[in-house]
């Protein structure tokens, strides 16, 4: 899809002016310079720690979640989060996706804002690189960066919409990188999700414990909530779902191999779609 001219770029993570996209490099006032992959992305994390130590989702991870999204099993969230972003949305919308992942979620935005007559503008930043490597195969007009959610590379109120799916974020960073009257888009497990799953692999399995308090700076404008029965019926999509979770690397090996004597699953997804306004 498209081909529109940039309207914004990303910021330099050392002294905050505008990157100048030159193609295989971005490049700031300043002569800070920083290479493209040839994947696209760019690498802006500002703390670069030991090879050896993991950032974000491996691949593993990754692979597990391009895998089980691709069947739509969370079609439903992703369908209440293209309406509230297009709702929310102006004629020419700068979007940011906080913790984009394989960017299953950002390609279907800048999909549905397409789709619906909008010119937008969508960027997307995670601390996974192995997660940017899938998710710019997914949509080339996606503009992506390895960045830290709690130091966005973006402008002071550049964006429209932020939206963040179940990552962690920066209350303070998002307040500053949208403009007055943006939109605060979060989605985020409610209480029984997944508690058929936690309840095959746990003998004491937990609900989720669920915040609905409003950030600072922000008034809440609409909270939609879904309720799913999704019926996993081989043991790949059941693992692949287990794996794209935090409660993998959490669990012990006996506890795993439970779920790995499954070949069929139903479980219950909620989630909790809340938009705010920056005021």
């Amino acid at each position: 899809m498209c081909g529109d001219s940039m309207r914004m770029s990303f910021s330099c993570p050392v002294c905050g002016e505008i990157l100048a996209d030159g193609g295989k490099t971005y490049r700031c006032d300043n002569n800070h310079c920083f290479d493209k992959a040839k994947q696209g992305y760019v690498n802006l994390l500002r703390v670069q720690t030991s090879s050896k130590k993991r950032h974000g989702d491996d691949t593993l991870m990754v692979k597990a979640r391009q895998d089980f999204l691709d069947k739509g099993f969370y079609n439903d969230l992703c369908n209440e989060l293209i309406k509230s972003i297009i709702r929310f949305s102006k004629d020419e919308t700068t979007l940011i996706d906080l913790g984009c992942g394989e960017c299953w979620y950002t390609a279907q935005f800048y999909n549905g804002l397409k789709e619906s007559g909008k010119n937008p503008e969508v960027f997307g930043i995670d601390i996974s690189k192995q997660a940017l490597i899938a998710g710019s195969k997914r949509c080339k007009e996606l503009r992506l960066a390895v960045a830290s959610t709690a130091d966005i590379p973006l402008p002071a109120e550049s964006c429209d919409i932020a939206v963040c799916v179940f990552a962690p974020y920066a209350e303070n960073e998002v307040h500053r990188a949208l403009k007055r009257g943006g939109a605060f888009i979060k989605a985020f497990p409610l209480e029984n999700h997944l508690l058929e799953l936690k309840s095959a692999v746990y003998d004491k399995p937990y609900k989720n414990e669920v915040s609905e308090e409003t950030p600072g700076g922000f008034e809440r404008l609409d909270l939609i909530k879904t309720h799913n029965i999704i019926t996993l019926s081989t043991n790949e999509d059941i693992m692949n779902l287990f794996k794209m979770t935090p409660y993998y690397y959490k669990t012990g090996r006996a506890d795993q191999m439970k779920l790995e004597k499954l070949d069929f699953l139903e479980t219950q997804t909620e989630f909790g779609v809340v938009v705010y306004k920056k005021v």
